[in-house]
Order: structure tokens, then C-alpha cells, then sequence
């Protein structure tokens, strides 16, 4: 059965309390594209990140990794505004999902080269968490930021390939799937001839 079209006007924090779990996707999709249709919802989207109840922060961060992936100019500027609170969000952060979702979204931002290395930084200590998917998640986000630091790229690459051999089943497969897109420059390819790698 369709869902039905978000009304202009609903209560977003309800909306985003639907669910059985913190897990549960919700009216995600359907929040989704009533976000992306006028970016002055995004504020109160990320106020919702850090709601008391994990089910709703959990789909907050949802919505806002799918916004993300392709956003429009206004939609990316306006997430954009809350860069500063979003990475400090990064390293307090408890919810898998939030966790997850935030290693996604924050490195498709627009970041400094310090501010990379302060989100690397985290993402590298959830390379510990128990969540299969927040390690796999946290790996793809060091690999995007490299777009932006690429000074980091040896140091990620060989990260990678540690990770596909001996990470989980998900790290091994995403590893394998990042390495094939950063192995290409040439950056990667003096890590991947270094003397570290024949010690």
C-alpha cells in the first residue's frame, strides 16, 4: 500500500517517534522527501538529533543521511549552517543508527582539513564498536574524507586493507569495495609500494 503524502504542516518529532525500535525505518522515506522540499526544516530536523528517545534521534539521522546523499544546493547549505554542532554531536553520540548515519553524512559536508582529521579521529575509535554496521559505516566515512584531506589517503588505504582481512564480513566486503575506487590514485598506489608494506 502507498503511504501518504506528509501534510504541510505535522509535527516532526511525533512523525519520528513512529516505530517499534530505535531500528525500525518508520516514516523515514516519507520524512525524507518532506525535508528535502523546503530546507528550512533541516534546523529542527538536527535539534531532533539529540532527542531523549533513541528511536527518534535514531531516524532523525536517518533522514538526514538520505538527504544528504544528493542534496540540493539550499538543502546542503542549510545542513551545512550546523557543521560545528554535527561533529560535536560526532563524539558524544550513543545510538548505533545515529552513529552510523553521522559517519556517513558528515564527510559529504564541506569540511577543513583540521576538521577531517577531528572527524577521523572518531571514526577511528568506532573502529572498536561493537556494531558491525557503525565499524563498516566508520570506515566508508574515513575513506569519503579523504576527498577532502588527501594527504590521509595512504594512511586510510592501508587502513582498508587491514580491515578487509581481518574485519567482520560487512568490513571486508565495504573494504574491498573502497579500496577498488581509492586504489586508482596516486596517492595509493606509493602507500601500496612503500617499504611498510614488505616489512
Amino acid at each position: 500500500m502507498e503511504a501518504k503524502p506528509m501534510a504541510e504542516h505535522i509535527d516532526l518529532r511525533a512523525q519520528l517517534a513512529i516505530g517499534r525500535s530505535a531500528f525500525d525505518v518508520g516514516r523515514v522515506p516519507e520524512i525524507s522527501e518532506w525535508i528535502c522540499d523546503l530546507p528550512r526544516r533541516v534546523p529542527r530536523l538536527i535539534e531532533l538529533l539529540w532527542d531523549d528517545d533513541p528511536g527518534v534521534a535514531s531516524r532523525a539521522a536517518d533522514v538526514l543521511e538520505r538527504i544528504m546523499r544528493r542534496p540540493s544546493g539550499a538543502l546542503g547549505h542549510a545542513v551545512a549552517g550546523h557543521k560545528d554542532a554535527l561533529i560535536g554531536l560526532l563524539s558524544e553520540a550513543e545510538p548505533p543508527k545515529v552513529r552510523w548515519n553521522l559517519a556517513l553524512t558528515i564527510p559529504r559536508i564541506e569540511l577543513t582539513v583540521p576538521e577531517c582529521r577531528r572527524v577521523a579521529s572518531v571514526l577511528r575509535m568506532w573502529l572498536d564498536d561493537r556494531s558491525s554496521i557503525v565499524k563498516t559505516a566508520a570506515l566508508h566515512g574515513m575513506a569519503e574524507l579523504t576527498r577532502q584531506d588527501p594527504a590521509s589517503l595512504p594512511a586510510v588505504v592501508d587502513l582498508l586493507r587491514t580491515a578487509g582481512r581481518s574485519g567482520t564480513p560487512a568490513m571486508r566486503a565495504r573494504s574491498r569495495i573502497l579500496l577498488k575506487k581509492l586504489e586508482r590514485t596516486p596517492e595509493a598506489r606509493r602507500a601500496h609500494t612503500g617499504p611498510h608494506m614488505f616489512g
